[in-house]
C-alpha cells in the first residue's frame, strides 16, 4: 500500500527525483573513491616519503571532498522540497476526499481519526520520503561500492563480509517484524487520545457543571497510558536495533584488524590496503545503519499509508451528478415522493415513504416525536446524505441530478446545531454570498433579531468571533446562523429547531419578521416547540420515520392522536384551541 500510494503521488516530481539520485550517486561514489585515494598515500606517499604524492593526491581529496559536498546539498534541497511538496499533495487529496464525505461517511470515520490521519499520518510518510531521499538511495551504492572495493583489496579478507552481512540483515528483519502491529495499535490509539481530548475540550462547560473533572482526568490518563505502553514496546524494539548493529560492526572490526595483521605479516597486503578496507567496512556498515535507520520508519509509515488509502479509497454517498441539470423551471417547489432512508448495516429504516409537498409562499412544518426522522428528513433535501429509496424533487427535479452549486444556491439550511468559523461576524454571514453588502448584512441581522446585540459588540460586523462561536450565547448563535442564511437568499429555506434557544418573545418577533421576508419563498421548519408552528401553512406529523398525519392545526388536533398528544404534552386545552 505504501509503494503505490507513493507511485501515484510522486508521479509529478520524476525529473526531481531523477537529478537527486543522480547527485546522491556523484556523492557515493566521490565518497568510496576517498579511502583508496588515501591508501594510495600511506603506501605510496608516507611510506617512501615522496612528499610531492602526497600534496598532489592530498589536493585531488580535498577536490573530490567538496564535489561530494556540494552533490550532498544539492541532493538534500531537492529531496527536502520533493518531500514537501507529497505532504501538501497527500493532505489536499485526503481533505478533498473528507470534504466530499457525506455525514454517513463522516460519522464512520469520526473526526477526532480524520484528523490525526490528515497530519500525523501524513507527516510520517512525508519523513519516510525525506529520509528516502537523503539517506536511502544512496545506501544500496555505499554497500554495493563498499563491497566490490573491499574485494578489490583483499578477496580473502572479504569472507568476514560474507559472514557480517547475513547475520545484520536476519537480526534487524525479526526487529522489524515485531514492529508492524505495535505501529497500527500505536495510531489506533493516538486517534483514542484526540478524541478523547478534543471531546473534553468541546465538552468542558458540561464537565464542569457536573463536576466530573476527576472522572475526565482518569479517562485521559488511561487513554494516555494505553498510547504510552504500546510507544514503549515500539521503544524498547528500536532502541535493540541500534546495539545489534554495533555489536556486529565491533566484532566484524576486531576480526578485520585480526586477520588483516596476519595478512600484512604475511605480505600478502599493505597498511595502506588495509586502512582502506577498515574504510570500507565502515562504509558498508554505515550504509546498513542507514537502511536500519530507514525499517525504523517503514513500518509505521506503512499502517499511515493503510489509514490514508482507506479515506482516499472511501467513495461517498453522495456522489455529483455526471451529467447534471444547471437550471430550473419553477422557483422552490420541494416535494418528497416515498423518500425513506437506512444506514449501511441498520435493522430499521429511519425514514419510510415520506411524502410531502411544500409550495412557495407556505410555511410547511415538521413535528414529531424525539427520533422520529425529522432532521434526516430535511438533511436529504440539501443532500447531507441521499434517499436510499423513493424521491426528493426541486421545481420537479430529483436533487441528484442537479448541479452542486445550483442546489446549493436553491437551498439554506440552518442546522440544528449551529456553527459559527473562526473569524468575523462579516466573514461568517457572507460564508454563503461573498459578495453581500454591509447594508445586506444590517439587514438580515435586523431579520434574524441580532442586530441590536452585534450593534453593541465592539468593532459591529468586524467583531471577532471563535472557532464554533463560543464567545456568544446559544440564542445569538441561531440568530447569527438564521442571518447568515438570509443573505444567502435561497428559495427554499430549511430552518431544522432553530428557534429552541430563543426566548417566546423573541422567537416571536423573529417569526413575524422571517414571515414578511420569505414570504415569495418555501419554508420547511422543523420544530420542537408547537408554539413556534401552530399557525403554519401545512403541518407534517412524523412519528417512527412514517408521515401519520397532514394538514392544519385545527384539523390535526380534531383527528391526529400523535399530534394532539405532542400538543398537549405543552399546552393546555384552552392553549391549544
Amino acid at each position: 500500500m505504501l509503494i503505490r500510494l507513493l507511485r501515484i503521488f510522486l508521479r509529478p516530481y520524476k525529473k526531481p527525483i531523477a537529478l537527486l539520485v543522480a547527485l546522491q550517486f556523484l556523492q557515493t561514489c566521490a565518497t568510496l573513491y576517498l579511502p583508496t585515494l588515501n591508501a594510495d598515500i600511506i603506501d605510496q606517499g608516507v611510506v617512501s616519503g615522496d612528499t610531492g604524492f602526497i600534496l598532489g593526491h592530498g589536493a585531488l581529496m580535498i577536490g573530490i571532498s567538496l564535489v561530494q559536498v556540494v552533490c550532498n546539498i544539492g541532493a538534500v534541497f531537492f529531496g527536502a522540497r520533493t518531500a514537501a511538496a507529497l505532504g501538501r499533495d497527500l493532505r489536499g487529496a485526503v481533505f478533498d476526499r473528507v470534504q466530499s464525505f457525506s455525514a454517513r461517511e463522516l460519522g464512520h470515520f469520526g473526526a477526532p481519526s480524520l484528523i490525526t490521519r490528515t497530519t500525523n499520518d501524513v507527516q510520517q510518510i512525508q519523513m519516510l520520503a525525506l529520509m528516502t531521499f537523503t539517506l536511502l538511495v544512496s545506501a544500496p551504492i555505499m554497500c554495493v561500492g563498499g563491497v566490490v572495493l573491499a574485494l578489490g583489496l583483499d578477496v580473502p579478507l572479504s569472507a568476514v563480509l560474507v559472514a557480517v552481512l547475513p547475520v545484520m540483515a536476519v537480526s534487524l528483519t525479526l526487529i522489524v517484524r515485531r514492529l508492524r502491529p505495535l505501529f497500527r495499535a500505536m495510531q489506533g490509539r493516538l486517534d483514542t487520545v484526540n478524541r478523547v481530548l478534543r471531546e473534553q475540550i468541546t465538552g468542558n462547560r458540561v464537565i464542569r457543571a457536573f463536576v466530573r473533572d476527576t472522572y475526565e482526568e482518569q479517562r485521559f490518563r488511561k487513554a494516555n497510558a494505553d498510547l504510552t505502553e504500546v510507544s514503549l514496546g515500539t521503544g524498547n524494539l528500536l532502541a535493540l536495533m541500534f546495539p545489534v548493529v554495533m555489536t556486529v560492526v565491533n566484532l566484524s572490526s576486531i576480526a578485520v584488524v585480526w586477520f588483516g595483521a596476519h595478512r600484512i605479516d604475511s605480505g600478502g597486503m599493505q597498511i595502506g590496503d588495509l586502512t582502506a578496507f577498515l574504510a570500507y567496512l565502515m562504509q558498508i556498515v554505515m550504509s546498513v545503519m542507514m537502511a536500519t535507520f530507514m525499517f525504523m520508519m517503514v513500518p509505521r509509515a506503512e499502517i499511515c499509508a493503510e489509514r490514508i488509502q482507506e479515506v482516499l479509497g472511501t467513495e461517498s454517498s453522495v456522489v455529483p451528478p455526471a451529467a447534471p441539470v444547471t437550471e430550473l423551471r419553477r422557483h422552490g417547489h420541494l416535494e418528497l415522493r416515498g423518500a425513506g432512508f437506512r444506514y449501511p448495516g441498520a435493522e430499521e429504516a429511519v425514514l419510510r415513504n415520506v411524502g410531502l409537498v411544500a409550495r412557495p409562499g407556505e410555511t410547511t412544518a415538521v413535528i414529531g416525536s424525539t427520533g422520529s426522522g425529522k432532521s434526516t428528513l430535511l438533511g436529504l433535501v440539501p443532500r447531507l446524505f441521499d434517499a436510499t429509496e423513493g424521491e426528493v424533487l426541486v421545481d420537479g427535479t430529483d436533487v441528484t441530478t442537479l448541479e452542486p452549486e445550483l442546489l446549493a444556491r436553491t437551498v439554506g439550511l440552518v442546522p440544528q446545531k449551529p456553527y459559527l468559523f473562526a473569524g468575523t461576524i462579516a466573514t461568517n454571514l457572507r460564508y454563503g454570498n461573498p459578495d453581500a453588502s454591509d447594508e445586506e448584512l444590517w439587514h438580515a441581522l435586523e431579520v434574524a433579531q441580532a442586530k441590536a446585540f452585534v450593534e453593541g459588540l465592539e468593532g459591529g460586523l468586524d467583531a471577532p468571533v471563535a472557532q464554533g462561536g463560543t464567545n456568544v450565547s446559544g440564542g445569538q448563535r441561531q440568530r447569527l446562523a438564521i442571518a447568515r442564511t438570509l443573505v444567502q437568499r435561497p428559495e427554499i429555506y430549511l430552518f431544522d429547531d432553530s428557534f429552541s434557544a430563543l426566548d417566546y418573545a423573541t422567537d416571536a418577533a423573529l417569526r413575524a419578521a422571517l414571515a414578511e421576508e420569505t414570504a415569495a419563498a418555501t419554508v420547511v421548519i422543523v420544530a420542537q416547540r408547537v408554539s413556534t408552528i401552530r399557525d403554519a401553512d401545512r403541518i407534517v406529523v412524523l412519528d417512527e420515520g412514517r408521515v401519520v398525519g397532514t394538514g392544519r392545526h385545527h384539523e390535526l388536533m380534531a383527528g391526529n392522536d400523535t399530534y394532539r398528544e405532542i400538543v398537549l404534552s405543552q399546552l393546555t386545552e384552552a392553549e391549544a384551541a
